[in-house]
């Protein structure tokens, strides 16, 4: 097997314009794994932190001082590339060296294993021997934490072809979809600036219940019917509303408060009434008992954690325990390490917690989570519609259409 001959890290910047880390594996003296890590903006108060004290400097030092404790390793050994990393880090949450320098030192390792072995990334993670794509799902209306003041307090407004056949046909939806709202738009107002937030979703002055109408026309202008050829989905990400003070959700943009009861009633009827495939974080991260409530009466929708799970495996057994969710969010920088996130998938695929990959609204133009979502078995991959470190990720998928070990889309 292949062994790491070097290990080197840089400071890029990711599709904010923010600083980041990039690291280069390299095997054998040729085979390269370079991966730049990403970020988010709606962070979970119990994820990896990014960053050793907040600062890239500080997690490349780290990696600089700690480099040749990698050299001879197996770059294709995951949990010993991860057992090295926290050797120098006994946190629960990588704040000793950054989660994004764990993203980053085990996906590029697994990737410069992959080009030793003369083979794609998903079949170095996995030992399956056939794969299912997963739907492309992505942001055509953003607001919250992604977009400006004026836009709707909901975060993402989101769609997916769930008729769809090939992996073409999905992307290809997703993309009408898209360019037929901005049209929607810009008839509901000659003034909108055809602006965007953080994931390419239009960001629009409208209110969280305008925005969803509009967002369900753009579909059936198009001869789709919701919940057949293509269906909504919304990310509320409800901690961003959650005020612990008042212990009520406060919606600023729109002007309203939820008391616990009120939001979860807010969540279902937006469910109901859009026919919602998908509803991330429709309560706060940490009304475990709330979410249940929803995943409950809604089984044939995705009530789906990320705030609420975190891509962490001990977070994901309590919700297990209490039927929280059946289905979440996996983004591998919330965990840490590529080791601790697919030790989470695994424990997902085991209790029939239907799996999302996630990309992060600060995102590189890398492509590795789409393989990431191979290996994973995941239902979706949240990738986003437009933008090149978006199409980034939809991209590889088309190039990995022509694998043979690939056959069709998987069953949501």
């Amino acid at each position: 097997m292949a062994k790491i001959t070097s290990i080197e890290g840089r400071i890029l910047y990711n599709s904010r314009g923010s600083k980041t880390i990039e690291v280069d594996v390299e095997s054998e003296g040729k085979f390269v794994g370079r991966v730049c890590a990403p970020s988010g903006a709606s962070v979970g108060k119990y994820e990896a932190v990014s960053f050793r004290n907040g600062r890239p400097e500080d997690s490349l030092q780290v990696l600089k001082e700690n480099s040749q404790k990698f050299i001879g390793l197996e770059s294709s050994d995951l949990k010993g590339i991860h057992d090295t990393l926290k050797s120098f880090d006994n946190s629960s949450n990588y704040s000793e060296i950054g989660g994004a320098l764990a993203f980053a030192v085990t996906i590029a390792s697994m990737e410069s294993a992959s080009k030793a072995l003369d083979q794609p990334l998903f079949k170095t993670l996995s030992n399956e021997s056939s794969f299912k794509f997963p739907f492309p799902l992505g942001n055509i209306l953003g607001g919250g934490a992604h977009a400006g003041p004026g836009t709707p307090d909901i975060q993402e407004i989101l769609i997916c072809a769930t008729g769809a056949k090939t992996i073409e046909e999905s992307i290809e939806t997703n993309l009408a979809v898209h360019k037929e709202l901005r049209s929607v738009l810009e008839k509901e107002d000659p003034n909108f600036t055809n602006g965007r937030g953080d994931e390419g979703g239009w960001a629009p002055k409208l209110e969280n219940q305008k925005a969803l109408e509009v967002s369900a026309m753009a579909c059936e202008n198009l001869g789709f019917t919701l919940g057949k050829e293509v269906s909504l989905g919304v990310d509320f990400a409800s901690s961003t509303q959650w005020n612990e003070e008042k212990s009520k959700y406060v919606y600023d943009r729109a002007g309203f408060e939820n008391t616990t009861s009120e939001q979860i009633d807010f969540a279902a009827d937006i469910i109901e009434k859009f026919k919602l495939i998908y509803a991330e974080d429709a309560v706060h991260e940490e009304a475990f008992e709330d979410m249940s409530e929803l995943t409950a009466k809604f089984p044939n929708t995705l009530i789906t954690g990320d705030d609420l799970t975190v891509t962490n495996k001990g977070i994901l057994s309590k919700a297990i325990d209490k039927k929280s969710c059946n289905a979440a969010i996996l983004k591998v920088n919330q965990a840490g390490s590529l080791y601790d996130a697919l030790e989470f998938a695994n424990l997902a695929n085991e209790n029939n917690i239907r799996l999302i990959t996630s990309h992060r609204s600060g995102e590189s133009t890398d492509s590795q989570i789409s393989h990431i979502g191979l290996a994973t078995k995941s239902k979706m991959l949240k990738v986003g519609v437009v933008g090149g470190e978006r199409v980034a990720k939809l991209n590889e998928l088309l190039r990995l259409s022509e694998h043979d070990l690939i056959r069709g889309m998987a069953e949501v």
